[in-house]
């Protein structure tokens, strides 16, 4: 189990566009432009990139997400207090 990921994310709030950039992403679309246009996270000058971070660093359902995915994948949406959030895994270590 790693101790710390390396994450970006999208966040929008509601599950509906989530879903919609989930969708565009699997078929190929480029999550850091997308990070760019929709986000509403300070992240997204950054392609949503969040950096390296270790457990309870960020809120729960977050930090769930991200430490049970494999470097490379997107998430499911993810809701927590700010919004839905979709998660992709740069790296682990």
């Amino acid at each position: 189990m790693p101790n710390q990921v390396r994450a970006s994310h999208i966040l929008v709030p509601t599950e509906q566009q989530a879903n919609q950039l989930v969708s565009e992403i699997r078929s190929g679309g480029n999550f850091e432009s997308l990070a760019k246009q929709h986000s509403q996270c300070p992240s997204k000058a950054k392609g949503g990139d969040l950096g390296f971070f270790g457990r309870g660093q960020m809120v729960k359902p977050f930090e769930d997400a991200a430490f049970s995915m494999s470097p490379g994948s997107i998430s499911n949406p993810v809701k927590t207090q700010f919004g839905w959030h979709v998660i992709k895994v740069t790296g682990t270590k």
